[in-house]
């Protein structure tokens, strides 16, 4: 990743900003205790500031048993955190940290390959507090079990995960490789259906190339340090090879660094606004622009695939891409993380705090809203009509049974294994297909594409062969436009 010049960003090159789950140190230095800094603080912050101390004193003084003053540092800490009802802003213990330092500089950590989030306050419609899966992450034990983005993590190990904390679903997730981890998940309202993963060491993979005819196809799997570099000569590959449009695919990518992402816009962009990051700190906000001379030609037809795995970073370049009316959005609805993180030590302990929001070229921030395709393609997903039918198919092991039996399966004995399911348990014949499918790809490495069963790769590659995009470019909105008609249509509806 080439570093983000003090010009472009109003910050130095060395403060670096992050966004998802990738972290990067900073220094938070106290520069006094809560009474030295009194006038700079409001009555009431002084006022619980010196109740919370009272409070811990006290504890030590007068509770029944002997309290080790670190315990009590960090259950408040925790307290902090959570009240602030932010799944991204947490108290990292010493174990937090040294993991942290690990994947930053080692690029791995030992763990099932999954993003997950959890709410930290009472859901509105009183659904437990469940992890989400936001993404896996492809050639993992988690993306080979078949875990999927939406799916619920009910219970590790047979412990509800509606009573964990953060800290505790990961410190159940992440460790030493070859332990074997069994899961709950519910996929949709009511199916459920018990998995094994297999902690393995995770590299964070970046970035997968190759060519769909003249169309170059580029899969960015994370925004590291190394994606703009990777991307670039990706690009340069493609241009040796007389590539003629581009497929840029973001699905399940759940973010990174956003450098990194400026970094890839960079190469798509001529000049001009890639996104802006604002804070309650009007010093602290910055726009960050695309350098001059891009390596993409502007006459390259570009198209963008982006799903519900698509997160954070991500987002970022498929916001750019769209406001700037350079590429053309296929798939569903993105994630919708418009908000940036920054990781600050406290002595071995330290803490991750959201600090801003970023904001897309046409001065919109997605955050919980997601950003929608240009033309949605949905793959045939189950009703709940299907759930019983599809959980008996799971627990028969019907498809990884003719996998193993059959692992150079080709078409024709696919469709006829896919058939012969639909009738006996009349589920989608696509939707079969889909699955066998992807149980082959889970037992090898992960193919680059897969055109024969990825209905929207397919609707990419014909738009990009076709004689359409020009004209469809012509009725793309950008993303305030959309926000706008949305708030005049609510606002009519009521």
């Amino acid at each position: 990743m080439s570093e983000i010049e003090k010009s472009r960003s109003g910050l130095p090159s060395s403060f670096l900003w992050i966004i998802s789950t990738v972290i990067l140190g900073g220094f938070f230095i106290l520069a006094a205790a809560p009474l030295a800094t009194a006038q700079n603080q409001s009555q009431d912050s002084r006022r619980y500031t010196s109740l919370i101390q009272n409070v811990f004193e006290f504890i030590q003084r007068h509770y029944v048993e002997d309290v080790d003053p670190k315990t009590l540092y960090e259950g408040a800490m925790t307290g902090m955190f959570n009240a602030l009802g932010d799944p991204y802003s947490t108290f990292l213990q010493e174990s937090d940290m040294a993991d942290l330092s690990e994947n930053v500089i080692q690029g791995s950590y030992g763990g099932v390959g999954l993003y997950i989030s959890k709410p930290v306050r009472e859901q509105p419609d009183g659904r437990p507090l469940y992890v989400e899966v936001a993404s896996p992450i492809e050639d993992t034990p988690g993306w080979r079990a078949g875990i999927k983005p939406g799916d619920l993590i009910i219970e590790i190990d047979g412990e509800t995960t509606d009573l964990l904390s953060m800290d505790d679903v990961l410190a159940r997730l992440k460790g030493p490789p070859g332990v074997e981890i069994k899961l709950l998940i519910r996929r949709g309202k009511s199916l459920e259906f018990p998995v094994s993963v297999t902690r393995a060491v995770i590299e964070v993979p970046t970035v997968k190339q190759a060519m769909i005819g003249s169309i170059g196809y580029l899969k960015l799997i994370s925004f590291s340090a190394m994606t703009a570099d990777r991307a670039r000569e990706a690009l340069e590959k493609f241009r040796e090879q007389g590539y003629r449009s581009l497929i840029i695919d973001l699905r399940n990518n759940y973010g990174g660094l956003l450098q990194a992402a400026v970094g890839v816009s960079d190469l798509f962009l001529n000049g001009g606004v890639v996104v802006s990051v604002k804070s309650r700190i009007a010093s602290e906000n910055s726009v960050f622009n695309a350098r001059r001379n891009t390596l993409v030609s502007p006459d390259i037809p570009i198209v963008v695939l982006i799903n519900r795995g698509s997160a954070s970073a991500s987002e970022i370049l498929a916001g750019a891409l769209k406001d700037r009316g350079r590429a053309y959005l296929v798939g569903e609805k993105s994630f919708g993380k418009g908000s940036v993180q920054q990781v600050y030590p406290l002595d071995k302990t330290g803490f991750k705090i959201t600090t801003a929001r970023y904001y897309t070229p046409s001065d919109v921030n997605i955050d919980k809203i997601g950003i929608p395709p240009d033309r949605e393609v949905l793959f045939p997903e189950f009703t709940e009509e299907d759930s019983e039918k599809l959980g008996e198919l799971i627990t028969a092991n019907r498809i990884p049974g003719f996998v193993e039996q059959n692992p150079e399966a080709g078409p024709a004995q696919i469709d006829q294994f896919a058939l012969s399911l639909n009738r006996e348990y009349n589920l989608d014949i696509s939707l079969l297909k889909r699955l066998i499918r992807d149980e082959q790809n889970r037992t090898l490495i992960a193919p680059v594409y897969d055109l024969e069963y990825d209905v929207q790769l397919q609707e990419a590659v014909n738009i990009l062969r076709g004689d359409t995009y020009n004209a469809l470019m012509r009725t793309t909105k950008t993303l305030r436009d959309l926000q706008n008609e949305a708030a005049e249509e609510e606002a009519l509806a009521s």
